[in-house]
């Protein structure tokens, strides 16, 4: 009898082991690939994936692990902020207005989980925050006079050494000794301070706050009439590149991308050649390669009467679009369209977000 026992008991204890093998493995394999919102839920399976998650390494780990798209932060002049999430039950923030600032502010940029604010009385500072952790910090008072509604880019890209968030904020703000010309200054977090470029930008147009985006080390803004300006931060210089002066840049597989919307009809396109306008005449070389196009459908845009589209952002192979009163947000990968949200104001102002735990 005892025999005949031994063997079920024996399948119990293996069976028991492989659980406990698989739950290891999600802990240390799976949940650095979900955003912050998911990860305060799964803390209460058990006291080890509370442990983990509450780790400053795992928080490092998250932030290398999951750079998707979460959604947008917006605001219409005045107000405070609201956050509009893509995937509502698993990305999201606990303060979406940022009341933990210690001043009203306005949302200038955002990157891979760091948002920049500005705050709108005194000397109008800057502040950089994570809005899942609610660390923030105030930054220094800038050199150079950047505007009301500063052209300005936050760079922040996660290291696998670098524990510390190492990020930089540029500014393009209109020179005061030359006309038509376009400064740069940059705030290094490594060094504390704001530094004025050598580099002067001549014959540029005006800037589109909140269009600049930064990939592989060089910043881009969209132009207010036409054009791409873009700073390369490593070798300290300017370029002006043919594009669309409406629509929106972004990101995708680590190539700039220029998305903008015809009527219902959204055109995404990325950077191929920079250099194509002094190509030789009768060149195939184009500066722009489509990469996709989709129309949005009535069914999808809650009926909405109007006819043009407007981009709000693209990253991680996601479109946000805004049509009349309703945010859509389209997959490149999936090709489908869903709603977001259905009462947006038609002056609202986004930057996009990633659901990040990257200290401060």
């Amino acid at each position: 009898m005892d025999r005949g026992k031994r063997p079920n008991k024996f399948v119990a204890n293996r069976n028991n082991k492989m659980y406990m093998d698989l739950k290891d493995i999600i802990r240390e394999h799976a949940l650095p690939f979900l955003p912050a919102k998911s990860l305060f839920r799964v803390q209460g399976v058990c006291r080890d994936w509370k442990l983990q998650i509450s780790t400053p390494f795992f928080a490092h780990n998250q932030s290398l692990s999951f750079q998707a798209l979460s959604g947008l932060f917006c605001q219409v002049p005045g107000d405070p902020p609201s956050f509009i999430s893509i995937e509502p039950k698993s990305c999201g923030v606990p303060d979406p207005s940022l009341k933990f600032l210690p001043e009203p502010v306005d949302i200038r940029a955002s990157s891979n989980g760091l948002i920049c604010c500005q705050g709108r009385t005194g000397v109008k500072a800057y502040y950089i925050c994570n809005p899942v952790t609610k660390q923030w910090k105030k930054l220094p008072n800038s050199n150079a006079n950047h505007g009301p509604d500063p052209a300005i880019v936050l760079v922040f890209e996660p290291s696998l050494l670098n524990f510390v968030a190492d990020y930089k904020l540029v500014c393009a703000f209109p020179s005061n000794d030359f006309d038509n010309a376009t400064e740069f200054e940059i705030y290094s977090s490594a060094e504390g301070a704001w530094k004025v470029s050598g580099e002067i930008c001549f014959a540029s147009k005006k800037l589109v706050p909140r269009s600049g985006v930064c990939v592989d080390g060089v910043v881009y803004w969209q132009s207010k009439v036409h054009g791409i300006v873009a700073f390369d931060l490593t070798k300290d210089r300017s370029q002006l590149i043919q594009g669309y002066s409406t629509g929106a840049l972004g990101m995708i597989h680590g190539k700039l991308c220029s998305t903008h919307a015809n009527g219902r009809t959204i055109t995404v396109s990325v950077l191929a050649n920079v250099y194509s306008n002094t190509m030789q005449m009768q060149s195939n070389s184009r500066t722009w390669k489509e990469k996709a196009r989709f129309v949005i459908d009535n069914s999808v845009s809650a009926g909405s009467a109007y006819d043009q589209a407007v981009v709000l952002a693209v990253g991680c192979n996601v479109v946000l679009v805004q049509i009349g009163k309703t945010i859509l947000a389209h997959n490149l990968n999936t090709k489908r369209t869903k709603a977001v949200w259905s009462a947006a104001e038609s002056d609202i102002r986004c930057v996009s977000y990633v659901n990040s735990l990257v200290y401060i």
